[in-house]
């Protein structure tokens, strides 16, 4: 009689000890997903800021991201800025020189037609007596659109004014296009011993470590 009571406690005591078991790795669980999401909060209020030194002397602080992401305004004013420094040009600053140094920002492969196609095409007569200037006047930067993993597409509606000595009302040339835009491991543009503004102007616009490897007419499809 005592063993059978006995062996009645035992089985009895199996469904609580069964219970008890699931609850505390339930318990266990909970914990340690609340350590895992503590952890990651803590990790990003950790995660020190970069110190960012210029070249014009000044010290800034930047977030850490991934090297193939960049913000839409940067990518924006890169693209803004490195055209109107390439379309921009006087008789202190001949547009050859302002090529060489402003096409640093962009990839071996488009730097030819881009030439050809853009440069030449448009300003061949007007530099004949060498007296000719060039301004690029924009009046429209889209968003970025994403195309890609570190890769951009930005349409720009502006217009090319070009003057010369017996035009000085000027002529404007519609530059309505796509410029597809790709983030790049190391900066492409250099300063020599003696730079000029251009220079400066050009490797600030490299810091950004974009480059633009691709120029569309604006009605062009089938840009890639």
């Amino acid at each position: 009689m005592q063993l059978f009571k006995s062996d009645n406690r035992k089985t009895s005591i199996l469904p609580l000890f069964a219970v008890g078991t699931f609850g505390l790795n339930i318990f266990t669980l909970l914990i340690l997903m609340f350590h895992g999401s503590m952890l990651q909060q803590l990790s990003r209020q950790l995660t020190p800021q970069s110190l960012v030194q210029l070249a014009d002397g000044r010290a800034i602080t930047a977030d850490p991201t991934e090297n193939l992401e960049r913000y839409p305004q940067t990518i924006r004013r890169f693209v803004g800025e490195t055209m109107t420094l390439m379309l921009t040009w006087s008789k202190q600053q001949q547009p050859e020189t302002v090529w060489q140094i402003s096409s640093e920002l962009l990839t071996n492969n488009v730097k030819q037609k881009f030439q050809s196609e853009v440069i030449n095409v448009n300003t061949t007569n007007q530099f004949e007596n060498r007296g000719a200037e060039s301004v690029l006047v924009i009046q429209r930067i889209s968003q970025p659109q994403k195309i890609g993993d570190g890769k951009w597409k930005v349409e720009l509606q502006a217009n090319q004014l070009i003057f010369n000595n017996s035009d000085r009302l000027g002529k404007s040339v519609p530059f309505n296009k796509q410029i597809l835009v790709q983030a790049t491991d190391t900066q492409t543009t250099s300063l020599p011993d003696l730079p000029v503004s251009w220079n400066l102007a050009a490797y600030r616009l490299g810091e950004a470590r974009l480059e633009i490897y691709n120029i569309c007419d604006i009605k062009d499809k089938n840009c890639s």
